[in-house]
């Protein structure tokens, strides 16, 4: 019997997981890849010495990640080793900074000394958001989203108001924590979901459980270094990467698609067509649809997409300093502004942010081999609202300068005439090399009206043998989701074969 025959687009963390899931049933699998190396928007920039981690950077859940090796046959340890943070993180107010401990008793006396009886209502809180974890991850998340009966479960449909699917995480929060520093610690990991935290389900506060009991982890080498364990994996089990392909079309016949042609990014013109029985789409879905696929196929309408409401998007800067700095964390968060105006001026009215919040990682207090020697690798990160024009290389040196401003400020070192290396990187750039969708980051944001059975579907609904993967279908948006993603999808593929 002839090896049937599937073609992923892209390599992203979801599409390396389809991969690897469907070689593993026995499918010859192709992997046609843009770029010269996987990892999609977790690539890795080198340069002048130094090492980035070119997207995601904070390592959550790990039991995801061990659950995707074991089904190999592996484990975490077998490719890289893991360094539990501690401190997690550090919050840089205006009249304050925060460390974040990894030991639960101190993080509870931390609460406790803001606000009397917090630490008993943190064991409250995280009790419930222990539930919807470990209950969400099973009983939700991996599921498909083609209907609601797949949520017919006794179990769930007994726990479901537990879940707080219809009250908001702030609402939630709230009802805690009455400190405003307290409710912006529990509501800031919902901000990897791209949304406000008013139109986030309550839900979410599994992500507190994932931050404060699962913990913030480092993988050594970096994230990227999960990238290419899941390289090794699907080679060994027989995948084809093949790099430098750039698709153009997906062609067909009546409703099946029967190849996929792509043209070498290095040789124009030259095309390339890869016959298959079935494609799977983990590139951007809107891309796949409105670029690759003629009107009649597509599933969903411009109308509908954009109605979407997307995560945001990001301005990155990939900074090499010829020295150390003193006291800084590998995690830091910086709300020493509005963190309302912030997100008004991404989700409400989106402009170009007048004041934001931003994000740093400095990997090289964790792990030197990211840097030279005596040097520091930092990554700054600015959300800003996705689908806005202008992003010119005068517009990020106005924002660099406002945050490098305020880094110095409240770390209390310059590091201007420490600059031996700067990159820049903006959502024309998430355009251009990932075909992102208004430039987002993050993909959809995690909204009620856009959860489980209402995102865009992991299969086609014109096309028999196309499907999807990734963080603009189930589950959703981040690494963990991407790698449950890819596993998904490619379930569905092989139950459809079967």
């Amino acid at each position: 019997m002839d090896l049937k025959k599937a073609v992923i687009i892209g390599s992203g963390f979801a599409g390396l997981s389809a991969a690897s899931f469907m070689a593993k049933a026995g499918w010859g699998v192709t992997v046609l890849e843009k770029h010269e190396t996987v990892g999609g928007r977790a690539r890795q920039l080198k340069a002048g010495g130094f090492s980035f981690d070119m997207g995601p950077s904070w390592y959550w859940m790990p039991d995801v990640f061990e659950h995707f090796f074991s089904c190999f046959g592996k484990k975490v340890t077998d490719f890289y080793e893991l360094k539990r943070l501690d401190p997690s993180y550090r919050i840089y107010w205006k009249d304050w900074a925060m460390d974040i401990p990894a030991n639960y008793q101190k993080l509870k006396k931390l609460f406790e000394s803001l606000e009397p009886g917090s630490g008993d209502m943190l064991d409250k809180f995280l009790k419930e958001a222990e539930f919807k974890y470990q209950t969400g991850i099973r009983k939700l998340v991996f599921k498909p989203g083609y209907s609601y009966s797949e949520y017919m479960d006794g179990n769930l449909i007994k726990g479901l108001f537990k879940f707080d699917m219809f009250t908001s995480i702030r609402k939630h929060v709230n009802k805690f924590f009455r400190h405003e520093k307290l409710r912006q610690l529990m509501e800031f990991p919902v901000l990897f979901l791209g949304a406000l935290p008013q139109k986030t389900p309550a839900l979410y506060s599994l992500m507190n459980y994932a931050d404060i009991r699962l913990g913030t982890w480092y993988p050594e080498g970096g994230m990227y270094s999960i990238a290419r364990a899941m390289q090794k994996i699907a080679e060994d089990l027989g995948v084809q990467f093949l790099f430098g392909e750039d698709v153009k079309k997906i062609n067909f016949e009546g409703r099946i698609a029967v190849s996929v042609t792509a043209e070498k990014t290095d040789r124009v013109s030259s095309l390339n067509d890869y016959p298959c029985d079935v494609v799977i789409g983990a590139a951007d879905y809107h891309f796949i649809e409105t670029s690759l696929l003629p009107k009649s196929l597509q599933s969903y309408s411009d109308k509908y997409w954009n109605s979407r409401e997307m995560a945001p998007g990001c301005l990155l800067y990939y900074i090499g300093l010829n020295k150390k700095l003193k006291g800084v964390l590998h995690h830091s968060l910086f709300f020493d502004v509005s963190f309302e105006e912030h997100s008004r001026d991404i989700y409400v009215h989106p402009i170009w942010p007048v004041d934001p919040l931003f994000y740093v990682c400095t990997a090289s207090v964790t792990d030197q081999q990211v840097a030279p020697e005596g040097c520091e690798n930092l990554f700054f990160l600015i959300p800003v609202a996705a689908g806005l024009k202008g992003d010119t290389i005068e517009l990020r040196e106005r924002y660099f300068e406002k945050i490098i401003n305020r880094f110095e400020s409240l770390v209390g070192e310059e590091i201007r005439d420490s600059i031996v290396y700067k990159q820049s990187y903006g959502p024309d750039d998430f355009v251009q090399d990932y075909n992102a969708f208004k430039g987002n980051a993050y993909g959809l944001a995690n909204t009620l009206l856009q959860t489980a059975i209402l995102k865009p579907s992991c299969r086609s609904k014109k096309i028999e043998n196309l499907f999807y993967t990734g963080q603009l279908t189930v589950p959703g948006p981040g690494v963990p989701p991407s790698l449950i993603s890819g596993e998904v999808v490619a379930k569905q593929v092989i139950n459809y074969f079967s």
